[in-house]
């Protein structure tokens, strides 16, 4: 085991669902995310399914002296990355001035800081015999201003725009990054809940997160920029792109309002 696709936030849904995908291809894991339990039993079941080999390394990404540790143990262990999936990342939704300091740091030292330094370090352990991959797991939620998710929002769009300025600085370096924009994937109950909560638009716009996986790694590798997964996704991004912002963030501000009187 040299070389391995890479997966931060593996413990989550969407982690979850990428880590099988690349298992199933044959592919090696290395799985990092807050605590080493889910991991370890992820790591067991991608062996057992799929005959690969899986190792775990607990990180905290959003303080630098753990991502300093981990990287240093990636460099003793002799691993190489050919795979970076950037799926760790927070939400929070409501009004920006209720939420805490320490979440808003949280966000985006997760969403933003963890996502850059992670690929920065893949490029320097990247496998030299293959071409080195990347996916940014974006959001639907990066092409708009989103009132209740401004900060989410915002750093998903960092996301989108960071990840097509480096696929062109890498493109003559066998590298290939993509951003991922899916909408709302029913990975939990709490997930779940708060997707069937907005209606309509929120039901028909559910992506399964095992098939949004797939098709990922498959665009990816066909050197796709950015994806979104999804037709009527598709159509919302293309909507959303010809209305005027002031138009796009009054209609998002109500949906919120009606759906939070709903789920209260």
């Amino acid at each position: 085991m040299d070389s391995v696709v890479l997966i931060t936030g593996a413990a989550g849904g969407v982690g979850k669902a990428f880590a099988a995908e690349c298992a199933s291809r044959g592919w090696d894991l290395l799985l990092t995310d807050l605590c080493e339990p889910p991991l370890a039993a992820l790591a067991e079941g991608m062996r057992r399914l799929h005959g690969v080999q899986a190792c775990v390394l607990p990180c905290d990404l959003t303080d630098a002296a753990s991502r300093d540790a981990f990287w240093a143990e990636v460099q003793r262990l002799g691993l190489r990355v050919h795979f970076l999936v950037n799926a760790a990342g927070v939400e929070f939704e409501g009004p920006f001035e209720e939420r805490a300091v320490d979440e808003i740091r949280t966000l985006l030292r997760l969403n933003v800081e963890a996502a850059v330094e992670m690929t920065r370090r893949a490029l320097d352990r990247r496998d030299p015999a293959r071409t080195l991959h990347v996916i940014n797991v974006s959001s639907l939620a990066g092409f708009y201003p989103m009132p209740v998710k401004a900060l989410y929002a915002a750093s998903k769009r960092f996301l989108i725009d960071f990840s097509r300025a480096l696929r062109q600085e890498l493109r003559a370096r066998n590298a290939r990054v993509m951003a991922l924009c899916p909408s709302g994937m029913p990975t939990n109950a709490h997930t779940t809940r708060r997707l069937l909560a907005q209606g309509l638009i929120g039901q028909v716009s559910m992506l399964n997160a095992g098939l949004v996986a797939a098709k990922a790694v498959d665009q990816v590798m066909a050197g796709k920029d950015v994806y979104v997964p999804g037709v009527f996704n598709r159509f919302l991004r293309l909507l959303g792109g010809l209305l005027p912002p002031g138009v796009v963030t009054a209609f998002i501000w109500k949906r919120w309002m009606k759906a939070r009187q709903r789920s209260e």
